[in-house]
């Protein structure tokens, strides 16, 4: 299951393991493509090997703008603390899995 964090759950929540960030609007329609995708991805994968949480951006202004976020969706990869991956856009389930392989293998 996909999760919704804030500025002030954001370190407890990615600071271990593999965790994908989601950094989206309500009002940003890529953002509402991105989101089901993000959702089946959660259903297959086991959250031990990837964690994914979403930001709204509009409600927690801070950590979007301490990682220099200026389009959204925006989608972060961490592992374990580290920002690893920065993508920018719609990415399909196909591209996000093979993404995740190469950080687990």
């Amino acid at each position: 299951m996909v999760q919704a964090i804030t500025d002030v759950s954001f370190n407890d929540e990615t600071n271990q393991g593999l965790v994908l960030v989601d950094f989206w609007a309500t009002w940003c329609g890529p953002c509402r493509v991105q989101g089901p995708i993000l959702d089946q991805l959660a259903e297959e994968l086991d959250e031990d090997e990837l964690k994914i949480v979403k930001m709204d951006v509009d409600e927690n202004p801070a950590t979007p703008q301490s990682f220099g976020i200026m389009s959204i969706p925006t989608l972060i990869l961490k592992k374990d603390g580290e920002v690893i991956e920065k993508l920018v856009g719609v990415h399909s389930k196909e591209q996000l899995k093979q993404l995740v392989a190469k950080h687990t293998a």
